[in-house]
């Protein structure tokens, strides 16, 4: 997908969205400009709830089991990592190593380490570890810009 960002000096702002097909990613960004807040299912101890994404730190998979973090509670989910790639927002979220994916609006620092690894630290303090399977394209993500604040 292809995209340009221009800064105006007076106006109103504005976004243009130009597609072909309704994609996954086209309607990820629609929900976010109309103000949707994207909802997974999962269960904290033996209650369902739906967590909203943008709360969620980082997702694990444990022995099988698929857990998602948010600075308050650890909630089950019942899809796999790599389901939960298709789904979710692939400007927000890195698959950071086999069994996890970190939000990426949720760093706060990184730091290259020996090895080709890269530490993050997340807004709660939490240190995650980026694999040197998967650092060289976390770098290219940097490089090319795509970060929300």
């Amino acid at each position: 997908m292809k995209y340009t960002i221009r800064q105006i000096a007076e106006g109103e702002d504005e976004v243009i969205l130009n597609y072909r097909h309704m994609t996954p990613d086209v309607e990820r960004i629609l929900n976010f400009l109309n103000g949707e807040q994207q909802k997974i299912r999962g269960w904290k101890e033996k209650t369902l709830v739906l967590l909203e994404v943008p709360k969620i730190l980082y997702i694990e998979s444990i022995d099988g089991k698929t857990f998602a973090y948010t600075e308050e509670d650890v909630i089950r989910i019942d899809y796999t990592l790599n389901r939960l790639e298709q789904l979710l927002d692939s400007i927000s979220f890195f698959r950071c190593s086999k069994s996890m994916i970190l939000n990426i609006d949720k760093v706060e620092r990184l730091k290259s380490l020996p090895s080709n690894r890269i530490d993050a630290t997340m807004c709660n303090g939490e240190h995650l570890m980026i694999s040197r399977t998967y650092a060289s394209d976390f770098r290219k993500r940097l490089r090319g810009g795509v970060w929300r604040e």
